[in-house]
């Protein structure tokens, strides 16, 4: 009888620590399950953030390209500047002199209502997005000879790129007839010639 009591204690103990171990993998199942559905939803809310930022930041260089006052020319001109990078930037910057004397000649007065848009890229890791807004421009000749106001709707793809910690505007460009938010991302070259192409107020 007294051999067969250790034999007994033993598996008893046997018994607990398989309980134990169990116990601690469905601990560290439920844990990590945890992390990866935490992870994952952190990945997802971090994407939705960066989505927002981007359409917001599209929608506003879209609206300063196509809103412009003869009557401060400077700060109009400064605001385009400062909304866009690269080669837009530089057409902008290059042509700038000739096309003030434009707008001051044909003293208009140009304002833009964005009407919708919506992120159709976006590369968080490369910094480039592409956006599709549609916008209401406005454009008047309050001090000409014979006043005048024309409206027109026109559905714009800017391509953003973040620098630094903003996203500016890198190409602009109309959408084709028929675009939908699958349409790729305008290249370099569908970014206007110079500030009378498409990024112009009115054109």
């Amino acid at each position: 009888m007294t051999r067969r009591r250790p034999t007994a204690v033993t598996a008893a103990h046997r018994t607990r620590a398989a309980a134990c171990l169990a116990l601690t993998a469905a601990v560290l199942a439920v844990w990590f399950g945890y992390g990866w559905y935490a992870a994952a939803h952190d990945d997802s809310a971090a994407f939705a953030r960066t989505r927002d930022r981007v359409l917001a930041a599209g929608e506003q260089a879209v609206q300063n390209m196509n809103t412009l006052d003869a009557a401060d020319l400077d700060r109009g001109l400064a605001l385009w500047e400062s909304s866009t990078t690269g080669a837009l930037h530089d057409q902008l910057v290059q042509g700038r002199a000739a096309f003030a004397a434009q707008v001051q000649q044909a003293k208009t007065v140009t304002s833009a209502q964005i009407l919708s848009g919506a992120v159709t890229e976006l590369d968080d890791r490369a910094g480039r997005a592409t956006v599709m807004v549609a916008v209401r421009i406005t454009v008047r000749t309050p001090k000409a000879a014979t006043p005048a106001t024309s409206t027109k709707d026109s559905r714009l793809l800017g391509e953003l790129t973040r620098t630094g910690d903003t996203w500016k505007l890198s190409a602009l460009g109309q959408a084709p007839m028929g675009t939908t938010a699958d349409t790729p991302a305008p290249t370099a070259s569908a970014a206007p010639t110079g500030p009378s192409a498409s990024a112009t107020p009115g054109h």
